[in-house]
């Protein structure tokens, strides 16, 4: 890429998507369109080809999608298998027919089995059963990468899948009915160290930023104390205790956004489609590219470590009638590393850094 290359985000402001855009910028790529959802409707077929016509970007990062929870992808399972093959159908398909220099399509690990082995090779895609609780957003993603790699066979395109582990940093999601569980055990051991020190000047100002349920910083202390309670967060004479969905031990891990952006730049400043693969082999398959540490943590001693950093000396409770979702997800790197690149930010600055943005933001 050119420093003045035409460089479009799709989804620059979640959390993926303002990643690359900090990135790109820090980089000193000056030519990047964006548009806001209400600008352009990514689902819109008409609209994109419209966009595409008239902006004729040359490389795209595909960082858009519709994304939530375990409860989200579980209740609403057509709105996510429906939003995400239109958005990054339309969106690889006009990449195509404008010639674009060279795509680059964001997944997640979510499209390996229930049960893949540990850690997650490229190669276990499609081996085995989906998790069932997010199946037709991990079906639309693994969709995204065969279409990614047909074009690419049968037009000659450059198009590139990724998939990155649990991501967390700024522009993360602190929104307790639909957070994952990194910024919403931060936001939880902050509001239960802001309660055991009758701070309330720091709970108001937490729910005036962020109401939880329509219940705000100008609430009742009675209302908050409900709020807080049906999440999790109680306090019984001079002890407050965080509530935890399921036994802890699950095993997790996560990568920094910016990290995460930097290997996007990376692969796309040198690499190419055939770059990914094994090219003596007749059949092509598995080209996507796992981004991640290679390395994981229980969500008991994520905790633990949240608590340590914000300093909360209360205690948590493991709620086992909550799911624990699969025991262990860990992604294999090795490809990512070969083609020359390595995260840089460890869980424990990270946490340090998430918490910091979190307060300031």
């Amino acid at each position: 890429m050119n420093k003045d290359s035409r460089i479009y985000v799709a989804g620059h402001r979640g959390l993926v998507g303002s990643a690359i855009i900090k990135n790109l910028t820090q980089k000193g790529y000056t030519n990047l369109i964006t548009k806001t959802h209400k600008e352009l409707d990514l689902t819109d077929s008409n609209a994109v080809a419209d966009f595409f016509d008239a902006k004729k970007p040359e490389y795209v990062f595909l960082a858009a999608a519709k994304v939530g929870g375990i409860v989200a992808n579980n209740t609403y399972r057509a709105d996510f298998i429906y939003a995400n093959l239109m958005i990054q159908n339309n969106v690889i398909h006009q990449s195509y027919v404008h010639k674009v220099e060279k795509l680059l399509f964001l997944g997640s690990t979510c499209i390996y089995p229930k049960h893949c082995p540990q850690p997650m090779k490229e190669e276990y895609l499609l081996t085995d059963t989906l998790e069932y609780t997010n199946e037709p957003y991990a079906i639309a993603k693994i969709a995204g990468i065969k279409t990614c790699e047909s074009y690419n066979l049968q037009y000659g395109t450059n198009f590139i899948s990724v998939m990155p582990t649990n991501l967390y940093g700024p522009n993360d999601n602190f929104d307790l009915e639909k957070s994952h569980v990194l910024p919403a055990l931060i936001r939880k051991i902050h509001l239960g160290k802001a309660l055991e020190n009758n701070n309330w000047e720091a709970i108001r100002k937490d729910l005036n930023k962020l109401p939880i349920e329509g219940v705000s910083g100008e609430s009742t202390e009675i209302d908050i104390l409900k709020v807080f309670k049906k999440y999790g967060i109680v306090k019984n004479d001079e002890t407050v205790s965080v509530e935890i969905w399921g036994s802890g031990k699950p095993m997790r891990e996560f990568l920094w956004s910016e990290d995460m952006a930097d290997a996007c730049v990376f692969i796309t400043e040198k690499r190419d489609f055939k770059n990914t693969y094994d090219n003596t082999l007749k059949e092509v398959r598995n080209t996507h590219i796992n981004i991640g540490t290679g390395s994981d943590i229980s969500i008991a001693n994520l905790a633990q470590l949240i608590k340590e950093e914000i300093g909360f000396n209360g205690k948590f409770i493991f709620n086992s009638n909550k799911p624990d979702g699969t025991l262990k997800k860990l992604t294999d790197v090795s490809k990512l590393n070969a083609l020359g690149w390595k995260h840089k930010i460890e869980l424990n600055s990270g946490i340090k850094l998430q918490y910091d943005w979190y307060l300031n933001s």
